[in-house]
């Protein structure tokens, strides 16, 4: 068992770190400065373009994308390290190396069920960085983490669909940038099996019908590093039928292959945040004094510290097995283990940011530290993609299934 990165893994992370120290964490306050004077708090700081481009010449770019048509051509175990080193600074760096999301879950849907003329429109401007894009899965009126509950229609008529219905917390959908949303709604509810009934349709942000009712706020937060999350209203939106992706009915199937490797993708860079709040624990142990002694000697706060490395050694270990997994026997195959991850690894850095800000009393609440906007994060990844409660159920009935 060899627990070392291969070359080409060790080559980029070196780059990476290095693009890191140089660019992305001196480039975190002039970031807030200059959203602070746009216009809007969606609109791109200038440093983010400045960013992109200095990771792109660096071939820091499309990090996330296996297909080497499409992309760098890493595995996920390669890939892994990588996400992690991102979450040092979820706010820019995803989005400087064109690894963010919603649109990576996109661009992977794009690459593997896209028709040719869907790839040349939306996946190559996508690649690009030209262009944004979002995911319109989850709707208000339904317990979405159960996806067979969406309510929005797609019917056909002729060579156009018509799209009816309404979406909440569209990741990616505020920012000016979007320029297309990849929909999940019912084209055939009334089949019999209810994983056939939904299908997913292309859909300019332009399209008449199409209606941002307002943006979604996480805890207080307009969530920057995910491109702000939007309620839109569909009402009689029309598309062209060669806007369906894949088949008809196939919808259910091609969101459980996008879902996969978001979720590693998500937990790697939970590890990274966990890494940042531990070195501003450690900084702050070092720095402040309480009744006479360095916090660092108090016994709860060296406690607080050891539980977190031990924590994210553990969590490491798991997501790297499972994108070692995914690598080798495929999704499917690695699928209990992509569960256990989504499970464990939000829960537990949610943990030690919440200790991270405990420690850094009424400053890890506010704005001078990344802390609280770092556990908002943290805590809404325990509902995205699916909520603990939903995997914990699926993973119960496959260890069960094994005893029957």
């Amino acid at each position: 068992m060899d627990f070392a990165f291969d070359a080409r893994t060790e080559e980029l992370r070196a780059a990476l770190l290095a693009f890191m120290d140089e660019w992305v964490h001196p480039a975190e306050e002039t970031a807030r400065e200059q959203r602070a004077a746009l216009g809007s708090p969606w609109e791109t700081p200038a440093v983010v373009t400045e960013l992109k481009a200095e990771a792109r010449q660096r071939g820091l770019w499309n990090l996330f994308l296996p297909d080497r048509e499409y992309g760098a051509g890493l595995t996920n175990l390669q890939y892994a390290p990588l996400a992690e080193i991102t979450g040092h600074s979820p706010d820019l760096a995803p989005t400087a190396l064109n690894c963010a999301a919603p649109d990576t879950g996109n661009m992977e849907v794009l690459a593997q069920f896209g028709d040719e003329r869907q790839r040349k429109q939306w996946l190559e401007p996508l690649l690009a960085g030209e262009i944004r894009s979002a995911f319109a899965m989850t709707e208000p009126e339904v317990a979405s983490s159960d996806a067979t509950n969406v309510r929005t229609r797609i019917e056909r008529h002729g060579d156009t669909y018509v799209i009816n219905g309404r979406k909440w917390y569209i990741s990616g959908a505020m920012n000016p940038a979007c320029a297309v949303l990849v929909v999940m709604g019912k084209t055939d509810p009334g089949n019999a099996d209810p994983r056939r009934q939904q299908s997913m349709v292309l859909v300019p942000m332009d399209t008449p019908g199409v209606s941002v009712r307002r943006a979604m706020r996480v805890y207080g937060y307009e969530d920057h590093a995910h491109g702000g999350h939007a309620e839109i209203a569909f009402e009689d939106v029309r598309v062209p039928v060669t806007h369906l992706i894949g088949a008809e009915g196939g919808g259910f199937a091609i969101a459980q292959a996008r879902l996969g490797p978001g979720r590693i993708h998500h937990c790697m860079r939970l590890i990274g945040m966990a890494e940042r709040a531990i070195a501003l624990m450690c900084r702050r142990a070092l720095d402040r004094t309480a009744f006479g002694a360095p916090l660092a000697d108090q016994g709860v706060v060296r406690t607080w510290i050891a539980d977190a490395r031990v924590a994210v050694e553990q969590l490491r270990l798991l997501v790297l097995k499972t994108a070692w997994l995914m690598d080798t026997v495929g999704n499917k195959g690695a699928h209990t283990e992509i569960q256990a991850i989504k499970i464990a690894t939000p829960r537990a850095v949610q943990e030690i940011l919440d200790r991270a800000v405990q420690l850094h009393g009424a400053g890890g609440v506010g704005q001078d530290f990344p802390l609280a906007e770092l556990w908002a994060a943290a805590r809404t990844l325990r509902l995205a993609d699916g909520p603990d409660e939903v995997h914990q159920r699926s993973l119960a009935r496959r260890e069960l299934d094994r005893h029957r």
